[in-house]
């Protein structure tokens, strides 16, 4: 699979998105589950594709890790469409997506078959692919929280809430199997679980702050204001842990993560 080729899978995926996210707003369920599968397995059987041709996952690079993002913000839709039936979640993930296709068209990562030592464990995709699904479905609880914010007319925010409360809870979960995935993929490159570095900072603190969003929501309900304000600052932690901590001067040649900023 070339890379050459990502536009035409790419248009041919969005273009199902969107006909998906027309289709909830026309209340028609059956072609909204319809195209926006077809969308899926459009943008998989690329993703599938340079996982052949490149003879490994495509994972290793910012512009690889992109790829599953751009998937995966989709499918968190789409699982929340069909728990919740809110229309607008996969008009705003379609977008979201096509965000990041546009960035990886326009600065394409260097996509290439040579993995340095430390990435070839077992436990280097689990790690990764487990942490972009909880990405898209912590992304989505924020785009939940703006819209509660600063879209939502009504006073009684209840429903809103709890949806973004299971959203949360959901992709917390997964962020903590892809740390504890990274803890061993850890030990076995480096031998050892943990070593405070940068990304590995970054990464407690983004889980502490989703940590202290369940815990302020248990404990302070009816604050929902500064719930979703603590969810925004959350996934700014999120950011900077994913792809700002390559630019951050800590971490200039002192992380041994920054090998995914090309």
């Amino acid at each position: 699979m070339s890379w050459n080729l990502f536009i035409w899978f790419a248009l041919g995926a969005v273009s199902c998105w969107t006909l998906g996210a027309f289709f909830a707003w026309k209340e028609q369920k059956a072609k909204v589950y319809a195209f926006t599968f077809l969308g899926l397995a459009i943008f998989f059987a690329f993703i599938l594709g340079m996982w052949i041709s490149l003879e490994r996952p495509p994972l290793r690079t910012m512009g690889e890790t992109r790829l599953w993002y751009s998937f995966f913000l989709p499918l968190a839709g789409i699982i929340v469409y069909s728990r919740w039936r809110y229309k607008w979640i996969l008009s705003f993930s379609t977008v979201l997506s096509l965000v990041f296709i546009c960035v990886n068209l326009f600065k394409p990562g260097i996509h290439s078959k040579a993995l340095m030592p430390a990435l070839q464990s077992p436990w280097f995709a689990p790690h990764v692919i487990v942490y972009m699904f909880s990405y898209a479905l912590l992304g989505a609880a924020t785009l939940m929280a703006a819209y509660i914010l600063f879209f939502k007319k009504k006073k009684d925010v209840d429903s809103e809430m709890n949806i973004t409360d299971n959203l949360v809870y959901v992709g917390l979960t997964f962020l903590t199997f892809g740390m504890l995935f990274g803890a061993l993929w850890a030990k076995e490159a480096w031998g050892h679980y943990w070593a405070w570095d940068p990304k590995e900072t970054w990464a407690a603190i983004t889980w502490l702050c989703y940590l202290l969003y369940l815990h302020f929501r248990k404990i302070q309900p009816k604050e929902w204001r500064r719930a979703c304000w603590i969810l925004l600052l959350a996934f700014v932690c999120l950011q900077i842990c994913w792809w700002g901590i390559n630019y951050l001067p800590s971490a200039q040649g002192l992380s041994i993560h920054t090998y995914n900023v090309k």
